[in-house]
């Protein structure tokens, strides 16, 4: 089997729901040994959240493929030396676990540090592990919240929450970017530095532009749909068929052709209501009057068709069936078959980011505890210890 980039790095994760496993998941694609410590019995709750995928949750299947599952409780101190004798040969270690659980367990950054230097813990936490707000559970939608995303989202008369968990993939995608940060510090200088992610930090970061806006414009960017508070025209307007097709102007020289060559309104280039990108916003309903009477007039293809030759980026509007038949995704092979437990094979991505010349791991999701025995033997247990702690419910 060829080495991937992170083979010989084994990660040990006390995760559950969907930041941190996002995180590790990726680590697993890259090659690192994913070992994903659950509950004894139900393990990881977000094996719960649905059961759609072939009798198995829909986010459980996105996040955990190619990790071991090894359960543990750790509220048996048979348990907890069990994950110290893991964390002993690991190179990572990441939890998000609720405020203080991890301290109370003996694996607090600090006490990492002193025991294991070599060692890279990664915390991600709601809203940081120190500040007024460190007690404090948190959940993506929470956070959506408190960024004021949820306030921008939606339309005029409704805020919405975005559709995807935003914040918690925000902090796995960091958390994801900061362990490989400390992987290369630790090769080139020798020294661990531990990692920390808030779901909250990381939202905060993509709210940037509206952060930037709101404080230096006086007024946040109104909710406005499917169109762009700031640009315009920008949004999904209806064709003759019912089907709704998006574009984007970007500059003049895109403004001039739309209006000549697919409004047949050559004038309006020049019109002082839209001759420029700020006159076109304040003039928007104007504007959205005259583009929605032309697209009124054509069909959904034939509107694709026009703006690709006229160069504006556009697309139809689509639904998740859609997405999943996308022709490129099927042009360009991005689909892997990945098996789940019970033996059925599900469809995922490939990763997005391609490394020439080197395959992406695409292994099985794991059972609750499919891994327990074999890593337990690593570690030195017996099948009769093993079979004691099981008797015990340690696993």
């Amino acid at each position: 089997m060829q080495r991937l980039p992170l083979s010989g790095v084994t990660v040990v994760s006390l995760e559950q729901a969907v930041a941190a496993p996002y995180a590790t998941r990726q680590l697993a694609d890259l090659g690192a040994r994913v070992i994903k410590v659950e509950r004894p019995g139900g393990g990881d709750f977000a094996r719960r959240y649905d059961t759609t995928v072939h009798g198995h949750s829909s986010y459980f299947v996105w996040l955990n493929r190619s990790k071991e599952s090894l359960t543990l409780d750790l509220k048996d101190p048979r348990g907890r030396e069990v994950l110290h004798q893991l964390l002993d040969g690991a190179d990572v270690f990441v939890q998000n676990l609720a405020p203080g659980a991890a301290d109370r367990l003996g694996l607090g950054t600090d006490a990492l540090a002193a025991r294991l230097p070599r060692l890279i813990p990664c915390t991600i936490s709601g809203y940081g592990t120190t500040g007024p707000w460190a007690d404090r559970k948190s959940y993506d939608l929470l956070v959506q919240c408190q960024t004021g995303l949820v306030s921008l989202t939606g339309t005029p008369g409704e805020t919405a929450r975005v559709g995807i968990s935003v914040a918690d993939i925000a902090a796995g995608m960091y958390a994801y970017s900061g362990i490989l940060t400390a992987l290369y510090t630790r090769a080139t200088t020798g020294t661990a530095h531990p990692v920390e992610v808030s779901l909250f930090e990381a939202l905060a970061e993509w709210m940037g532009q509206p952060a930037y806006y709101t404080r230096y414009g006086g007024s946040q960017p109104a909710r406005m749909g499917t169109q762009h508070a700031t640009i315009a025209p920008y949004g999904a307007y209806r064709a003759a068929d019912g089907k709704e097709v998006l574009f984007s102007i970007q500059n003049e020289r895109e403004w001039a052709a739309l209006c000549a060559r697919f409004l047949g309104r050559p004038e309006l280039t020049d019109d002082p209501r839209f001759a420029t990108g700020s006159d076109r916003v304040a003039h928007r309903e104007e504007l959205n009057a005259v583009v929605a009477a032309r697209c009124a007039r054509s069909g959904s293809e034939a509107i694709l068709k026009d703006l690709e030759e006229i160069g504006i980026a556009a697309a139809g509007v689509n639904d998740v069936a859609a997405f999943l038949d996308h022709p490129v995704l099927a042009a360009r092979e991005r689909w892997r078959e990945v098996a789940v437990p019970g033996g059925a094979m599900v469809q995922a991505l490939l990763p997005p980011a391609d490394l020439a010349g080197l395959p992406a791991r695409m292994d099985a999701v794991p059972a609750v505890g499919e891994h327990t025995d074999e890593i337990l033997a690593e570690l030195g247990c017996t099948p009769a210890e093993i079979e004691a702690l099981r008797a015990d419910a340690v696993i």
